[in-house]
């Protein structure tokens, strides 16, 4: 090859035409990000993009390149200042989780990679199975279980109900769907999250194959309802296929009585799911007692992004039965897979596809390096000192909202989910309800904390949802001090923040 073309070949990559330049902004970005998150609690948790950084960002397809550092600096100008703001101490809005260092270099490490985790003979593919393993292990699972690395809690717990349903269905639901026999049917409480009406739409069974069982007052899936519901719908001619159990339920953290849930599914030969979301990780630390039942399941779905204190994304499946995600997504007796993706016994493809028929994916990125980084660097038992310590510090602002006049505990806390609300005394169920919504969205504009919001037994509450790894007891005092001090000012301002 002459230098005319070796030149003419490099021209076309995408590499770095300096590498040396690269390298010294890059060191920068390392050296940036590790000082954002040494300094994230001298920064507000949470403040909106404004106008003029919306019309900067909204700009016209780049059809030319930029310098890597021109396009860092707009990073650092109009980007990292405006995040969601779960990094930081006083966020704990929604369920979502802090990241670790570790965890982000990890991310980065297995981009450069940029493994294809389908399958093949690759580290990646043996990681995967091994922090897999590990996971099983402390779940409580046979360790002959399946489990898969996916992106979310959605996801997860989508596997798990299609593994179900494929298994309990009666007919090749694969082949036929939904048209292929009766009316399936799932139960799961009232106070199950919103992808179980999701998965019954995208499996083709319809919204109407979600049968939601009433709660009880404890916010726990009223078994004996469901169990009648269960008999009424065989009666009609429908095919109960699974019953979805709550392992922390994601408004008020309550846990489902997986033992009588296990003996319902096996009294009408069910398939037993819990969505452990965000509570199966309590199963690693002093509280394993609250969720240890979760390994009755036939399918477990949890997040190592939320309690697991990793870096977004990384969901886990788990089902007992080694053969049931197969069944679900694997190639049948009836169609093989393509020969593009056949495994053979010798070279990289060998187990092509072990991943990929286990779940919907066939392009899958390596989230298992932050899972085994973390796991590696920071130990097991660390991370879970820091859910333990979460549920403490639940357990103590559950005590100082009670100590606190003006102050009402909405619900039990269980885990490390607190609902509450501020009650002004000469107040309209109505005019609470408005006061303490309009208290929320202050604590979220002010830069004080960010809660988020439920509503429980028709009462608007601040829910506090701790899966922070950085939140300190003075942080909780800061939010209480904070409800008061807004509820007095807004309540004698007619509510007008």
């Amino acid at each position: 090859m002459s230098n005319n073309s070796i030149v003419e070949t490099h021209s076309r990559s995408l590499d770095p035409s300096d590498w040396d330049a690269t390298r010294v902004v890059a060191h920068r970005m390392v050296d940036d990000m590790i000082a954002y998150l040494e300094s994230v609690r001298s920064r507000e948790p949470w403040k909106p993009v404004p106008a003029a950084v919306r019309d900067r960002l909204n700009e016209n397809v780049p059809r030319a390149g930029s310098s890597l550092e021109s396009v860092y600096d707009a990073f650092q100008k109009d980007i990292l200042p405006y995040p969601t703001g779960n990094i930081h101490p006083r966020f704990w809005g929604w369920v979502m989780g802090t990241g670790t260092l570790t965890g982000a270099l990890a991310d980065f490490l297995a981009a450069t990679m940029n493994s294809h985790v389908a399958g093949y003979d690759q580290s990646a593919a043996v990681l995967e199975k091994v922090v897999c393993r590990w996971l099983v292990e402390l779940m409580g699972f046979p360790l002959e279980s399946s489990s898969l690395l996916v992106s979310g809690g959605t996801a997860a717990n989508v596997n798990g109900l299609t593994a179900g349903v494929v298994t309990k269905a009666g007919f090749d639901f694969r082949t036929f769907g939904a048209r292929g026999g009766p009316q399936l049917t799932v139960y799961g409480s009232s106070e199950t999250h919103s992808w179980l009406a999701k998965a019954c739409e995208s499996l083709g069974l319809g919204r109407i194959a979600f049968r939601e069982v009433p709660s009880d007052p404890s916010f726990r899936i009223d078994l004996k309802v469901c169990e009648e519901q269960i008999i009424n719908d065989i009666a009609r001619g429908f095919r109960p296929t699974c019953v979805v159990a709550n392992a922390g339920t994601v408004n008020t953290g309550a846990i489902d009585n997986l033992v009588a849930a296990r003996q319902l599914a096996d009294r009408f030969q069910l398939w037993l799911h819990v969505d452990g979301a965000f509570g199966s990780l309590a199963a690693w630390g002093k509280h394993r007692h609250l969720v240890e039942d979760q390994k009755l399941a036939d399918s477990l779905a949890f997040d190592l992004h939320k309690w697991g204190y990793m870096p977004y994304e990384v969901g886990v499946v788990i089902t007992r039965d080694p053969d049931a995600q197969l069944r679900a997504y694997g190639p049948s007796a009836e169609k093989a897979a393509p020969s593009y993706l056949h495994s053979v016994r010798r070279g990289i493809s060998v187990d092509t596809t072990y991943f990929a028929d286990r779940g919907q994916q066939l392009s899958r990125g390596f989230r298992a390096l932050k899972v085994w980084m973390s796991m590696k660097e920071q130990g097991v038992d660390k991370i879970a000192a820091a859910i333990d310590e979460n549920i403490r510090q639940a357990k103590r602002l559950s005590q100082l909202i009670e100590a606190t006049p003006g102050l009402q505990l909405l619900a039990p806390v269980e885990l490390n989910v607190v609902c509450f609300r501020y009650v002004a005394s000469d107040s309209t169920p109505e005019n609470t309800n408005a006061l303490n919504a309009t208290i929320l969205l202050a604590l979220q504009e002010r830069g004080i904390a960010v809660p988020s919001q439920t509503t429980i037994q028709g009462r608007f509450a601040i829910r506090v949802c701790i899966t922070n790894h950085r939140s300190v007891d003075s942080d909780f005092d800061r939010l209480v001090s904070a409800v008061v001090d807004l509820g007095l000012e807004l309540s004698n301002s007619d509510g007008r923040s």
